[in-house]
């Protein structure tokens, strides 16, 4: 076994694939792995869960907020603030990011670029709002090690035929960060404008990061209605998502 340092390098693609995460990160070859196929027939409803409750994301405050690019993904770190309840703890806010596929694999047109997918389904993206347990642990670098250490809401995005205001917040500045370690700074906005309306309905599991190191601390929440976004503005994401692998 090849035990990983924090900066060992991993992509999607090549010798360091997803195929070979567990060979050099063990935890990517866990039992609790993210992301998952909600299969909606075999979901078990829990009346016990309550809606999430989303706490100061329409209190944006009067400093920007800073878009980076990770080398990975585009992520918008949030100010400690914010937060979510509805859970068995209190979780504080870090960040967000988003992930979202090419326009095209290999010369063959493709929309599909959410993690999570519903009966196989997948989704044209899906942002990741990331939270840690702030009730038991003094920060996200502790928590993120530990089960229940991390709470992230996913919302899947789908196209449409308007633009969506809200992810124009982060779409419009995309083309100011194309290169990793690249950053800018954003205008602050409502960041409850970017979950869908209905926060009652969610699938609820305990799962993982989705990508190296694939600590099995996350307890997700991931909303059963859709955002919509345009295709323009997936278009933006896609054409990010190649800068990012240049």
């Amino acid at each position: 076994m090849v035990c990983a340092s924090a900066d060992t390098h991993w992509t999607y693609t090549g010798s360091t694939s997803q195929a070979q995460w567990p060979e050099v990160f063990p935890h990517c070859g866990g039992t609790e792995q993210s992301p998952i196929n909600v299969e909606t027939s075999q979901v078990q409803h829990d009346p016990s869960l309550t809606p999430v409750q989303p706490l100061g994301y329409n209190q944006p405050g009067n400093n920007p907020f800073t878009l980076t690019n990770n080398g990975h993904t585009v992520e918008m770190s949030l100010p400690v603030w914010m937060g979510v309840g509805g859970l068995p703890w209190h979780f504080t806010a870090a960040q967000l990011h988003l992930h979202w596929g090419s326009s095209e694999v290999n010369g063959v047109a493709r929309t599909g670029g959410s993690e999570h997918t519903i009966n196989g389904h997948c989704s044209a993206a899906e942002l990741h709002i990331v939270h840690y347990n702030s009730d038991v642990y003094p920060n996200i670098s502790t928590a993120r090690t530990e089960r229940n250490g991390l709470a992230v809401l996913g919302v899947l995005i789908e196209t449409g035929d308007e633009t969506n205001s809200a992810f124009a917040n982060i779409f419009n500045y995309l083309g100011r960060i194309r290169y990793k370690g690249q950053r800018v700074s954003i205008p602050a906005f409502d960041v409850g404008s970017l979950l869908p309306n209905d926060l009652g309905r969610f699938f609820r599991y305990n799962g993982s990061l989705t990508t190296p190191p694939c600590y099995q601390s996350v307890l997700w929440t991931v909303f059963s209605e859709k955002v919509k976004v345009s295709h323009a503005q997936i278009a933006i994401g896609s054409l990010a998502k190649k800068l990012l692998l240049n």
